[in-house]
């Protein structure tokens, strides 16, 4: 046994595994397709070490390479499935996002809290209003979104001092809250009024509002929002138009989620 995996056996934690998955998560949107010297100075690994990983990858069928730049294959999807087909909230959800869209014609979602980030687990676009394309899977920083806000919200105070401190709070649209205290200002508020509205904060353009899903013991395991172009809606009209409607629908889950066979809220562990 080695230095590494002595220190692996000790504290339970398997570097290679975690490295692994780093190398999986290099590739995105903007980089579908990478060669070794980009994989390595994405993961901050040795040459050696990102070619011994995408090796093995490719081996399991995970990786493809034409012998130059190397790519995810479908097969990933699999890594995702078994979590999304042993959970009942996406499923639960969709019926219910596809009436809310039906009704107010924008685009709505549901996601949960992942460390500092929120991961889309059901959505249903009406057309584009963002630079980038949002799928089933999609992260965005929770503290600049409206989802994220009413998640943060709801965190008792020791959690929610743990994922500020490792939020970057960096400025990603123009009203962007950078400012660790007035960002603990508005989610006061946003637990305090139950919903959270964020104006052009994660992208220039872009308005959304949010509200809270809550399972049978009345724990908040996951956030639904209604998002628009600004140049569509104004925040009062969000206020108005866009959050009764919403509300609606966040009950209506809450009751689904409450009854289901299988209760599993389909929350990532915190």
């Amino acid at each position: 046994m080695n230095a590494d995996d002595a220190g692996e056996a000790t504290s339970g934690h398997v570097q290679s595994l975690a490295r692994g998955l780093a190398v999986i998560r290099a590739f995105d949107e903007a980089h579908p397709e990478m060669t070794l010297a980009e994989v390595a100075r994405a993961t901050e690994l040795s040459r050696a070490a990102a070619r011994r990983f995408l090796h093995t990858l490719v081996h399991l069928g995970y990786v493809w390479t034409d012998g130059r730049v190397f790519a995810l294959t479908p097969r990933v999807l699999e890594l995702g499935f078994a979590y999304l087909s042993s959970v009942s909230l996406p499923e639960i959800a969709q019926p219910h996002l596809e009436a809310l869209v039906a009704e107010v014609h924008e685009s709505a979602s549901v996601s949960v809290l992942d460390g500092t980030d929120i991961v889309y687990v059901a959505r249903v676009p009406t057309s584009r209003i963002m630079t980038v394309s949002i799928n089933i899977g999609t992260r965005f920083p929770a503290y600049a979104t409206s989802m994220g806000r009413t998640l943060l919200a709801q965190l008792p105070a020791g959690e929610l001092d743990e994922r500020l401190a490792g939020s970057d709070l960096a400025p990603l649209g123009p009203n962007t809250i950078t400012a660790e205290a007035a960002l603990r200002a508005e989610l006061d508020r946003i637990r305090e009024q139950g919903w959270a509205l964020v104006d052009q904060e994660l992208e220039a353009g872009l308005r959304s509002i949010a509200a809270p899903v809550r399972d049978r013991s009345d724990r908040v395991v996951a956030a639904v929002n209604i998002s628009s172009h600004a140049s569509r809606t104004t925040p009062d009209e969000a206020r108005e138009r866009l959050l009764p409607p919403l509300l609606d629908a966040a009950r209506r889950i809450e009751a689904d989620l409450r009854v289901a066979p299988n209760p599993r809220s389909g929350a990532l562990p915190r």
